[in-house]
């Protein structure tokens, strides 16, 4: 009786998964086992047994190949063509490599972008605020730049006026928040995002991805809805790692041929990419993607360009009891917020690529301030990490003011920005986080500068004691 439920049971569950894979199977369009093209390009597909779908001129090419009799690899294993059986080929194409069906009529309407939904600049700024310290001008372009952008999209104006989009470059030094000022900005905007890195791309035929990956990664961020990845955002990390090599005699392929791959996404056209994979030679579907109303936002440290800028502004000085001396701009940590088209093309950018950036701005370099703000005010800051930690152990972590300028200090020194800073806690943090669960009668603790710099210890006061106690944690 026991194993009849259970074959009953089972049975039901196999009923349900089939319904489920039916409503979803509507959702995606078929494609042809051969070419790999969609139903929207080759028109109605032939089914064959083990749901497998040939187009017509697939089938028909096959039928002339087994006709002819001519067919090399037959021939090659002596198989007769009686004998050609396309029933074990695949079972079902994986969900990654389904491109889902346009909307038309109604569903279209409602799943168009509408002005009064997008945040407004200044609600935008002030999200950015609750997670990135400092940057006010870099948030304030980049919520300025995206309002307009999905304003654009959702604007259907009439006569002459056309608005064209604005792609961004971001130059700041490493460590300032690139990356994590487009993150966040995820977090917020309900829109597809692609974050990808320029250092793998090559030219096409070169081992490497194509330029075409980097929207083959918004068409997987969007679960294939070409519609929706046709509105979406693309930040391209590293871009200066693709700037032209200078005194190379060796073919550019990962250099200025990649800029110039790039030129036709930036600028806006139709461009065919692989469907859940980053390589047109693999055996997946290929899709049309339009790239007119995708954002692009290219980011970069660019390292020694603070040299080009610099001799620039040293050209202007000449000698006299008012002329800029030379190391005028040796101690300027926002040098970068002085660069030129120029600057960017002696760099190894080529001008057809920077001509795509319109929107050229520059972040922050980060100062001690900066870097304590960044330790204690985010909403994700590093030591409310830690406090919150400490604190499933019932164990009070704080640390004092001067704690947390010996730490920026030490960050400084580093010079990576804000990555030095866990790099530092958790170097003295160490010690701290394998002590402390060894005792429960442990209440508080309270980081000091002299442990910081490794003068003294923490801290620590003890569960029902009210004087606090130094205890030395074993280094």
């Amino acid at each position: 009786m026991s194993n009849f439920n259970d074959n009953q049971n089972n049975n039901n569950i196999d009923e349900i998964d089939k319904k489920d894979q039916k409503e979803h199977k509507d959702d995606y369009e078929d494609i042809c086992y051969i070419c790999r093209r969609p139903e929207s390009k080759v028109g109605k597909m032939i089914h064959i047994p083990n749901q497998i779908c040939i187009c017509a001129d697939c089938m028909q090419k096959t039928f002339d190949t087994i006709n002819n009799g001519d067919n090399p690899y037959m021939n090659m294993m002596g198989i007769p063509p009686s004998m050609m059986n396309l029933s074990g080929l695949q079972n079902e194409i994986p969900k990654a490599h389904k491109i889902k069906k346009k909307n038309t009529g109604e569903e279209k309407k409602e799943n168009d972008f509408k002005p009064r939904e997008i945040p407004a600049p200044h609600i935008m700024k002030a999200q950015l605020d609750e997670y990135v310290i400092g940057q006010e001008h870099a948030k304030k372009v980049v919520s300025v730049a995206v309002y307009n952008h999905y304003k654009r999209i959702a604007a259907h104006i009439g006569g002459d006026v056309e608005i064209e989009k604005s792609n961004m470059l971001m130059i700041g030094p490493t460590g300032s928040g690139k990356t994590y000022l487009v993150k966040t900005l995820a977090k917020l905007l309900n829109v597809p995002l692609a974050i990808t890195d320029a250092t793998a791309l090559t030219e096409a035929g070169y081992i490497g991805d194509d330029v075409e990956s980097v929207i083959s990664k918004l068409l997987q961020a969007a679960d294939n809805d070409v519609e929706k990845a046709e509105h979406g955002i693309v930040f391209i990390d590293e871009i200066d790692k693709i700037a032209k090599k200078q005194n190379t005699n060796s073919r550019d392929v990962s250099g200025e041929s990649v800029q110039q791959g790039l030129l036709k996404l930036l600028e806006g056209n139709e461009v065919e990419v692989p469907v859940g994979a980053t390589s047109k030679n693999a055996m997946v579907p290929l899709t049309t993607v339009n790239t007119a109303n995708i954002l692009f936002i290219c980011g970069g440290a660019f390292p020694d360009l603070d040299k080009i800028i610099k001799a620039r502004l040293n050209k202007q000085s000449s000698i006299g009891f008012k002329a800029d001396l030379k190391d005028k701009y040796d101690t300027d940590f926002n040098l970068l917020q002085k660069t030129t088209v120029e600057d960017l093309r002696e760099f190894g950018m080529i001008p057809e690529f920077i001509g795509r950036l319109p929107i050229v701005y520059a972040l922050e370099g980060l100062t001690k301030e900066m870097l304590v703000q960044v330790l204690q005010e985010p909403k994700n800051a590093i030591l409310k990490q830690y406090q919150k930690l400490l604190s499933m152990d019932e164990v009070d972590l704080q640390f004092d003011d001067d704690a947390l300028e010996a730490i920026a200090e030490k960050a400084l020194v580093k010079k990576t920005g804000a990555r030095a800073l866990r790099a530092i806690i958790e170097e003295f943090m160490l010690d701290i986080m394998y002590e402390i669960p060894k005792d429960d009668n442990i209440g508080s603790v309270v980081i000091t500068r002299d442990y910081i710099e490794g003068k003294g210890v923490p801290v620590i006061a003890m569960r029902g004691i009210g004087k606090q106690k130094m205890i030395a944690i074993n280094n």
